[in-house]
């Protein structure tokens, strides 16, 4: 009876994660943009425009097509006076193994995770959906120091209980953010985001 139950509880998790994974992704979304401050404090809108001037660090919620059913992650750092990214670091949960076998099994149990960057990540061709939120440098700091709290307790990967999605959204709660569940395709998940918190 326990072997019946014990296939019966592994079918029923394999049915869940296929049906988190069963819509399409579609073409790549403009990226938004947002001001942290206009978003929480409804500021006028020229009072946010004065602010955006001192606003010269972002964080970037970004989701990318893969092989698989896509992933979701944070790039944050300083812009530039023409608004592009200077040394950006990026935060995302990722199986830490590069093992195809290490992913299948983070389906059915925890596996090793690593917290920063994976390929792709950077590149604008892979891209799926974005939502940057401009900061000021307290805002920014405070952000970046949540990050690496929940970088350094994120041990472990499973598709289902801690995943990528679940990641980005330890990040937007610890800025006030709502969050949408984790078991959207991450396009859906970062867009969905957006949705809830900036229209």
């Amino acid at each position: 009876m326990t072997l019946v139950s014990g296939r019966s509880t592994i079918v029923a998790l394999l049915a869940l994660v296929a049906a988190s994974c069963q819509s399409q992704d579609s073409k790549p979304q403009p990226t938004f943009v947002s001001n942290d401050k206009a978003l929480r404090t409804a500021a006028m809108p020229a009072r946010a425009a004065a602010s955006t001037q001192a606003q010269r660090y972002f964080i970037e919620f970004r989701s990318r097509y893969a092989l698989t059913y896509g992933h979701s992650y944070v790039i944050f750092g300083r812009l530039n006076q023409a608004g592009r990214m200077v040394n950006p670091e990026v935060a995302g949960l990722a199986p830490k193994s590069g093992d195809p076998n290490v992913y299948v099994l983070g389906h059915l149990a925890p596996v090793p995770a690593s917290t920063g960057w994976t390929d792709g990540d950077l590149e604008d061709a892979y891209r799926s959906a974005s939502w940057r939120v401009l900061l000021t440098e307290a805002e920014y700091r405070k952000v970046v120091a949540s990050i690496r709290r929940l970088q350094a307790s994120s041990p472990l990967w499973h598709a289902s209980l801690y995943n990528c999605n679940a990641f980005v959204a330890d990040i937007a709660r610890s800025m006030g953010y709502k969050t949408p569940g984790i078991w959207l395709r991450p396009q859906q998940f970062i867009t969905k985001l957006r949705e809830m918190n900036a229209g």
